[in-house]
């Protein structure tokens, strides 16, 4: 996640002489934003729904909400009725009345008195960069207490870039680019790093032919002003925020850029924001692979049900033996090992997903079949044109916030040394990411977040958390002194609202009354603390074709 002002090229100067010590930029409206003045939203009736953009399958990722595969769990909320709106925005905003872009936007409407309980807007980014929000708005709409979700009208919106914003990115054809089984993540031998290296220049170049004159401006900076455009469209004086994962960084640039514009701030699963972002993706590497390790130790200590080997070792022994296996011999001809491990990799972010990947594993290895883990692949990984435009988006950002080597033989040596220590995301990671050695603008200078000025805000993280590692948590509550840190055992990303009761009950506290526990003397550790989920009933799984809206789910047997 990332970035900071001055994020344009020689961007730093104009800034300082915009912008005063409460970051309202000079020459602005009466609210506060930098740009023509704003119409009154249009609110219209929303268009029918399309599968949401989850962000990067690595790099930092999103903290989408993640549900169990399969029929909806008994007790899911209402389904929140929800309106839209669309708002044009300057695509450079040293230029406000120049070349403008379209964000698409969305509300669930709080039924508390206007004049009375009602808090204003509540606006809610999922992460990525390349989450578009439309979706996690009416998750947290119907996740929240009713007397919660009643004071605040919930904002989702899609940042510039992401459909059904527009434009939205595509660099490739996702068919073609990504028809799987895709080259080995980790290569062999220097032909194998070399066809790597070559479809990272293809990327970039693709997304540099198409994009020119988009990809200066698309910028976590640019992003938090577009955030602020919302606020003066919807005729707030402040606004709150929930993000997630990115969109903790996201959150953080722009109480950096305007604090006197924040209500409430939540910041859950928390990006590092001294390590936008080559430093921060090697962090990664580490952090993905310790949790790797906690799936398989927990494989082990369910034999009896995977019989994969009684301890984390033998289990480890038996995942890279498959891995190296599926680069001959891709399982049902679909999945190779840079699919499996697209696949696994979204265990690192939810052990909720554990059952199903031990019983993909298990299968396979112990009986030959494929068919679990393809039906995985194709429900949890398989890059589609939203998750292509999701991937474009989370490069644009990332390569454009700050600066990346634009050496090969810099990166080749860092992912060498993390994979000796950390082998099961380091060449993906690198991978994922590589595009940033080759794109066609270079990166700026990130924001320097944190204030002081600021009401009281909530940081939420789980200690294991594999994409947002913890350090960063207690990096950003040093940058921001009125924030308290709330963790909780475990490591699943993205915490709150999906499932944690203590974590929920101080979500809903804070969103509430912006209650916060007292802070702890010293800030050595978190200001409060809740326990962690329990660990996953191990199970195995058969798949069943023709379950609504998907080719075919996957259920749990006993």
């Amino acid at each position: 996640m990332k970035r900071v002002v001055g994020v344009v090229a020689g961007m730093a100067t104009l800034v300082a002489g915009l912008v005063g010590p409460e970051g309202v930029a000079a020459g602005s409206d009466r609210t506060g934003h930098w740009g023509p003045p704003q119409r009154p939203l249009e609110w219209k009736q929303c268009p029918p729904e399309t599968k949401s953009a989850s962000g990067g399958l690595l790099g930092l990722g999103s903290a989408r909400p993640t549900e169990p595969i399969g029929p909806a769990r008994r007790g899911d909320r209402r389904e929140p009725v929800q309106e839209c709106a669309e708002l044009r925005v300057p695509l450079d905003y040293r230029e406000p009345y120049g070349q403008q872009i379209t964000l698409a936007l969305n509300r669930i409407k709080g039924s508390a008195s206007r004049d009375g309980n009602h808090l204003g807007s509540l606006l809610v980014n999922p992460g990525g960069p390349g989450g578009e929000g439309l979706s996690l708005a009416r998750y947290v709409a119907a996740r929240l207490p009713k007397d919660v979700a009643a004071r605040f009208d919930i904002i989702g919106f899609a940042p510039r870039g992401v459909a059904p914003s527009q434009p939205a990115m595509s660099c490739v054809d996702p068919a073609r680019f990504y028809a799987p089984p895709r080259p080995d993540n980790v290569p062999r031998n220097d032909a194998e790093e070399q066809v790597l290296v070559g479809r990272a220049r293809q990327y970039a170049e693709g997304c540099g032919n198409r994009w020119a004159w988009f990809l200066p401006y698309l910028t976590t900076e640019n992003s938090a002003r577009d955030m602020d455009a919302v606020r003066a469209a919807l005729g707030e004086e402040k606004i709150s925020y929930l993000g997630y994962s990115y969109g903790t960084y996201l959150g953080a640039v722009y109480a950096t850029l305007f604090p006197q514009r924040v209500r409430r701030l939540v910041l859950d699963s928390v990006v590092d924001p001294d390590g936008v972002w080559y430093e921060a993706n090697i962090a990664q590497d580490h952090s993905f692979d310790r949790r790797h390790r906690d799936f398989l130790a927990w494989v082990a200590e369910h034999d009896d049900v995977y019989k994969l080997g009684a301890t984390q070792a033998a289990v480890s022994f038996a995942w890279y033996s498959m891995r190296s296996r599926l680069h001959d011999r891709p399982a049902g001809g679909v999945v190779g090992p840079s699919e499996l491990d697209d696949v696994f990799s979204n265990g690192a972010y939810s052990d909720r997903l554990w059952p199903y990947l031990g019983a993909a594993f298990s299968s396979y290895v112990r009986n030959g079949d494929p068919s679990v883990l393809v039906k995985l692949f194709h429900l949890e990984a398989e890059i589609d044109a939203e998750e292509e435009n999701s991937y474009a988006v989370y490069l644009g950002v990332e390569c454009r916030d700050a600066a990346w080597p634009r050496s090969w033989d810099r990166w080749r040596a860092d992912t060498r040394r993390a994979h000796a220590e950390a082998p099961f995301m380091a060449w993906p990671n690198a991978v994922y990411n590589a595009p940033c050695a080759f794109w066609p603008e270079k990166g700026g200078t990130p924001v320097k977040v944190g204030t002081s000025h600021l009401p009281p805000m909530l940081l939420i993280q789980a200690e294991h958390d594999a994409a947002t590692p913890y350090q960063g948590a207690l990096r950003m509550r040093r940058l921001f002194p009125t924030a308290r840190l709330l963790t909780s055992s475990g490591g699943n990303h993205g915490v709150s609202l999906a499932g944690n009761a203590c974590v929920d009950r101080q979500l809903a506290a804070y969103l509430r009354d912006a209650a916060l526990s007292p802070q702890r003397r010293g800030r050595r550790g978190a200001d409060a603390t809740c326990p962690g989920e329990p660990e996953p009933r191990a199970a195995l799984m058969k798949t069943t074709a023709g379950a609504p809206g998907t080719a075919s789910h996957v259920s749990a047997v006993r």
